[in-house]
């Protein structure tokens, strides 16, 4: 039998100095079984960059289709595209042909640097996306602190995330490993 996803639920108290939005988002998060904690809370960070009523999470860790995240425009169009791990650089060059702009959460302290160097020169081209290293250990804390139905403070200014809840708070600034419209 196989086994189902698990679903999380939490409040998200957004205010995004960089961008002037300031609103509350109620998420559910579906788990798939092999996705782990993390995985999922780098979901939630990498909703709240980039926070919009229209953002949705994607279908899933099984879904070679969608993305982790998307935003679609009224006539359904993709305007951003968000994957999160390290991809092949052919699922980011479909991505850059389909939407606006494509945005990679790069995870692994010890998997991200052998992929980069692996395939900077092929993503260089593509001016649509702009990659991010997430630090490990930030986005381990913020599995660790999650609790059903808990509310989750998310402060954005100048590209770091201060993120507070009851029992703890933590500061995550991803590196950009690439910018778009930036070629290495």
């Amino acid at each position: 039998m196989a086994l189902k996803s698990s679903i999380s639920r939490l409040r998200l108290q957004l205010a995004d100095l960089d961008r002037q939005r300031y609103q509350d988002f109620p998420l559910t998060l579906a788990r798939h079984p092999s996705e782990t904690g993390a995985r999922m809370m780098l979901r939630v960070l990498a909703f709240a960059f980039h926070a919009d009523e229209r953002l949705a999470f994607g279908r899933g860790i099984s879904t070679d289709e969608d993305p982790d995240l998307w935003l679609k425009n009224l006539d359904g169009t993709i305007d951003s595209w968000i994957e999160l791990g390290t991809p092949e650089p052919d699922r980011l060059k479909r991505a850059c042909g389909r939407a606006e702009r494509v945005v990679l959460y790069a995870y692994g302290r010890r998997a991200v640097p052998v992929w980069w160097r692996r395939h900077q020169t092929a993503l260089d081209h593509l001016d649509r996306l702009s990659v991010l290293q997430v630090d490990d250990e930030a986005i381990e804390a913020l599995a660790d602190a999650l609790q059903p139905g808990m509310a989750l403070q998310c402060t954005i200014s100048e590209g770091e995330a201060l993120l507070t809840w009851d029992r703890g708070s933590l500061t995550v600034a991803p590196a950009v490993l690439k910018a778009a419209g930036a070629r290495g």
